[in-house]
């Protein structure tokens, strides 16, 4: 098969390693994906892609137009610096709160000032995995058109309804649709097991470094406390969001605390 582009000079080539770059994908209100998997699961939540590059590989993604690409050059422009035979540039979704359902009794998973895009992947595996109708990152920090967030995600990011807010627009949407905040800190008196997440619930959690900030802290309805013995001084905050997440997925199911 013969090959569209054959050098790395090729500026579509060089777009896409400038798309690397969050100020770029921003600038041109668009994300990356790489690899059939991830791209074919874009695809079947609805995402049309706007650009597509593949390898000799890949000979099924043609029908989107694809581009084919010499394999090194097409790897030159992976952000792992070895393709897995498709890139795809899909043009950026909105990142509102009213993506989101809050009708009947919603749960809602959060994090504050998520920086690390492996963390950010898991939490929406979790929120995918647990049935939440969205998840929040509170906090303009979070980058999630991360190619690394995206890969984490195994495509959850295309599943779930995301949305990035401040702090306090989190709040406001909160009181607005009766949702109790239920916020993990180390330190609480009451544990995870004891708190009541039947109703329509927000779980948030914090940074592993700083954990929450005093004001989302003052903003909670509840505080919990994930119960740990062994000196291992926090669990990963992908993995306590985890546990807050299926605790009321638990207490849901039996349909009383």
């Amino acid at each position: 098969m013969p090959y569209d582009i054959t050098s790395t000079t090729n500026e579509r080539i060089k777009r896409l390693i400038r798309l690397r770059d969050r100020k770029q994908r921003d600038a041109d209100e668009v994300f990356v994906v790489e690899g059939p998997r991830l791209v074919g699961r874009a695809i079947e939540t609805g995402l049309e892609p706007l650009e597509i590059y593949v390898d000799d590989s890949t000979p099924e993604l043609e029908i989107f137009d694809a581009l084919v690409v010499e394999p090194a050059v097409l790897s030159r422009a992976s952000y792992r610096k070895k393709s897995e035979g498709v890139i795809a540039v899909f043009e950026q979704f909105p990142l509102t709160l009213d993506r989101i359902d809050t009708g009947g009794t919603p749960l809602i998973l959060a994090a504050e000032s998520i920086e690390k895009p492996g963390n950010l992947g898991a939490m929406l595996r979790t929120a995918d995995a647990s049935g939440a109708n969205g998840f929040v990152a509170v906090g303009e920090v979070t980058d999630v058109f991360n190619p690394n967030a995206i890969r984490a995600s195994t495509g959850a990011l295309f599943t779930v309804p995301v949305a990035i807010c401040s702090l306090v627009d989190f709040g406001l949407w909160l009181s607005e649709h009766s949702i109790r905040l239920v916020a993990a800190i180390p330190d609480s008196q009451n544990s995870l097991w004891n708190s009541d997440m039947t109703g329509a619930s927000a779980l948030m959690v914090g940074t592993e470094e700083k954990g929450l900030s005093e004001s989302a802290i003052e903003m909670s309805d509840s505080l919990v406390t994930i119960p740990m013995s062994g000196s291992s001084d926090s669990l990963n905050t992908s993995v306590s969001l985890a546990l807050l997440a299926f605790e009321a997925v638990r207490q849901r199911s039996k349909g009383h605390h």
